[in-house]
């Protein structure tokens, strides 16, 4: 599975059923991750890794091996391992932007690296924009 098929595979999938489980666990054996807005307020990782971020009328958000890097302000200062952890990953990974309300899609996703695109229907309408990410593209 490259990153082009999959994305052709889920291109206009109905919106909460982007992608099924069997399809996630062959992303991830793959190394492939997919990227996608969710609700009004989130964009959801899925595939090689699997995990969520707020994204309230958009957001950037910088992924690692681990997932969504937090942000500072959500970071517990007190915590001597939250925050070694935090510097550890604040720049590595790659850089996403979730974009809210972007032309005819509720959301728009893109990243700084290689992808392949798919759209994600709701009632036969654009939803959203999504990505696939090939992590092997990365590098180490």
């Amino acid at each position: 599975m490259t990153k082009e098929s999959l994305a052709a595979l889920l291109n206009g999938r109905e919106y909460c059923n982007e992608i099924t489980p069997a399809e996630e666990a062959g992303a991830k054996a793959a190394g492939l991750l997919v990227i996608f807005g969710a609700s009004d307020d989130l964009t959801e990782l899925r595939g090689a890794l699997h995990d969520e971020a707020g994204a309230w009328e958009g957001a950037a958000h910088r992924i690692d091996a681990k997932g969504f890097v937090p942000d500072w302000d959500s970071v517990d200062h007190h915590d001597e391992d939250e925050c070694a952890d935090y510097f550890a990953r604040k720049n590595g990974g790659f850089e996403v932007e979730a974009k809210w309300a972007e032309g005819d899609y509720s959301w728009v996703i893109e990243a700084s690296v290689p992808c392949a695109t798919f759209d994600i229907v709701e009632d036969g309408e654009k939803y959203c924009r999504g990505i696939v990410i090939d992590l092997a593209d990365l590098g180490s």
